[in-house]
């Protein structure tokens, strides 16, 4: 699979957040920079939630001429925190949403669409909260929740917002290490403050500062403690990865 951005540019009303002339997503992708400095910003535009100048292609095909199913086909996006309008929804009811777009409509969910969500939820080792409701589950498992969601959607590419956010180290590491699972399936778009997650995925990295971007085909390039300074202004003289 092929992501390509050509003449991509992105911002909010008279404020441009970012432009980026040429870039090819072959496999996997990390995205850091600053607050504000349009990470979020890049995954919605990919998804189409929002408006950008310029064009995103899946191998040949415009993202924006694609139907919307056709799109959640391609692509899902997995956001920083859980959110339901009904508390009260049990795990394996909200991934069951999850195969919405394969539902016909007026009909039930398919056994097969059931023994999907079964089929994630033992593969994320989460079989046991299937009847918990929502609102009674940690951040930890909040997140692994709203991976299971993604994953039954069967979307070639994975959009991480923040995976990490407000999670213990524990529980970062088993978002980490789920992640980097994921990648040999699945592509993926990580956006992250979180630099050892950034490491210990190992992908290329996009930087945006200042309405620039700076690619990193080889993510140890990026780790240069001088690289590091001068992106964050910051004097990086030790880098501790806790993943490994």
């Amino acid at each position: 699979m092929m992501i390509s951005y050509k003449n991509f540019v992105c911002g909010y009303k008279d404020k441009t957040l970012f432009k980026i002339q040429n870039l090819d997503i072959e496999s996997n992708l990390c995205i850091l920079g600053a607050n504000g400095s349009g990470k979020s910003t890049f995954a919605k535009a990919t998804c189409q939630l929002i408006e950008y100048d310029g064009d995103i292609f899946h191998n040949s095909k415009n993202l924006k001429h694609l139907k919307k199913q056709a799109l959640a086909k391609l692509i899902s996006y997995i956001p920083p925190k859980l959110v339901s309008y009904d508390e009260y929804i049990s795990v394996k009811e909200f991934v069951l949403l999850g195969r919405f777009i394969y539902k016909d409509f007026f009909k039930e969910y398919t056994q097969k669409d059931k023994n999907k969500v079964n089929q994630v939820l033992e593969s994320l080792q989460i079989q046991h909260i299937k009847d918990s409701y929502l609102n009674t589950l940690s951040s930890g498992e909040s997140q692994l929740v709203l991976f299971a969601q993604s994953l039954v959607q069967e979307s070639q590419m994975i959009i991480f917002d923040e995976p990490t956010a407000n999670l213990d180290p524990r529980n970062s590491k088993i978002i980490a290490t789920v992640i980097k699972k994921l990648q040999k399936d699945f592509n993926t778009l990580v956006i992250t403050h979180d630099l050892a997650l950034a490491s210990f995925l190992n992908s290329p990295i996009l930087f945006i500062k200042d309405s620039k971007t700076n690619f990193y085909k080889n993510p140890k390039d990026f780790f240069k403690d001088s690289e590091l300074k001068r992106l964050y202004e910051v004097d990086f003289k030790e880098m501790a990865i806790v993943y490994e």
